[in-house]
């Protein structure tokens, strides 16, 4: 089992920058990272994956170009660069740990964190 906490939420205008960070502990070895999202009324959605190397990355079509994920596994910390934001990212975002590949399917993720709140004005 892996214990994820997120940090780096919060309100931020359009067109600004924010990064997420996800710190685990436990049984962190060789465990594929993601970083979902979920607004008000909608389901959750993958927004980013990592794999345990950092060799593989994936994203969402609607955050390519301007999320970037990266992990630093000496610190047991996984990232998410968010640039560009625009009000439709506001959600609350969760981070993810899987053993194995990267999923873009939440089924495919057995531990998660509280979540952390993103607001994007317009």
């Amino acid at each position: 089992q892996v214990q994820l906490v997120e940090s780096g939420g919060g309100l931020v205008q359009a067109g600004g920058s924010l990064r997420l960070s996800c710190a685990a502990s436990g049984r962190t070895f060789s465990v594929s990272m993601g970083w979902f999202r979920q607004a008000p009324g909608k389901e959750r959605e993958f927004v980013a994956g990592i794999s345990w190397r950092g060799s593989i990355t994936a994203y969402a079509d609607s955050v390519k170009g301007r999320f970037t994920i990266t992990r630093d596994n000496a610190k047991n910390t996984v990232y998410l660069q968010m640039n560009s934001l625009k009000f439709e990212d506001t959600a609350v975002y969760y981070c993810a740990a899987r053993s194995g590949s990267v999923y873009s399917s939440a089924a495919q993720y057995a531990d998660w964190g509280q979540g952390t709140q993103v607001t994007v004005s317009s």
